[in-house]
């Protein structure tokens, strides 16, 4: 935990921020904290700082935060996912906030099995917390925009460019030569949304609607990875090609 994620309500006016429960565990039983230190602490969807323990006792941790004037911006690449097997989307969530999206749009395919939207995986109570322990492994603040479509030909004909501020749009598709490299110039989009398909592959029909509605297709070699490989991969290159800076790809435990 590389950064401490309060609630907008759990800070009051003065600063003071008090923590019983996993976050507070880990200050005392991992950063091994004591009055005095300080800590990285962020507010949800809000600034980064630095926080002072005040007090300790009966697990209850005691913090005054002083909080930067600026918030981070929102990742500049949003994900269209076909929702992948519950227990891939489990493993998922960290990783995508950890990597940084702006907003994921989860839909259906014809590879994609009914039952996967009826899954807990997909329920808020279940992947907020999910995308929250993302945020503090690197250390960002906003959380992504979460939302879930289950007709794919009502999402991107009728609803997508609602969601969508415009920008450069990519499909992954394993057929393709191009990689992203080949059509992104750092700079030259504010934004990048990218679709992901299913592990069996988007179907022709899928990848030419996608293609009448601005969707360039781009590949990354001859191997055929799992989704969550995909996405890792597809979403370190999206923001490399784009240029963005606060992506440094830094290793921590």
């Amino acid at each position: 935990m590389n950064l401490i994620i309060l609630e907008r309500n759990e800070v009051g006016a003065d600063g003071r921020a008090s923590l019983s429960d996993g976050r507070a565990a880990h200050l005392l039983k991992v950063l091994r904290v004591e009055p005095g230190h300080t800590v990285r602490v962020g507010v949800v969807d809000g600034p980064r700082g630095i926080a002072t323990v005040q007090a300790i006792g009966g697990g209850l941790v005691t913090l005054r935060c002083t909080l930067d004037a600026d918030i981070p911006p929102r990742p500049a690449v949003d994900l269209l996912l076909a929702v992948p097997r519950p227990k891939v989307m489990r493993r998922l969530w960290a990783q995508i906030a950890a990597l940084g999206v702006g907003q994921i749009i989860l839909t259906n395919a014809e590879k994609v099995e009914r039952n996967y939207f009826d899954t807990h995986i997909l329920a808020p109570d279940t992947y907020r917390p999910l995308l929250i322990e993302g945020l503090q492994q690197a250390r960002d603040t906003r959380v992504p925009v979460v939302s879930i479509h289950r007709q794919f030909r009502i999402l991107i004909e009728d609803a997508l460019d609602g969601l969508s501020a415009g920008g450069l749009r990519v499909v992954a598709d394993p057929g393709s030569t191009r990689s992203l490299r080949d059509i992104t110039r750092p700079g030259a989009a504010e934004r990048m949304m990218l679709a992901i398909g299913p592990e069996g592959g988007w179907n022709a029909f899928e990848l030419e609607l996608l293609a009448a509605h601005g969707f360039q297709s781009v590949g990354m070699g001859p191997r055929t990875l799992r989704t969550d490989t995909a996405c890792v991969a597809l979403l370190a290159l999206a923001h490399s090609a784009m240029g963005n800076s606060d992506f440094s790809g830094q290793i921590s435990d």
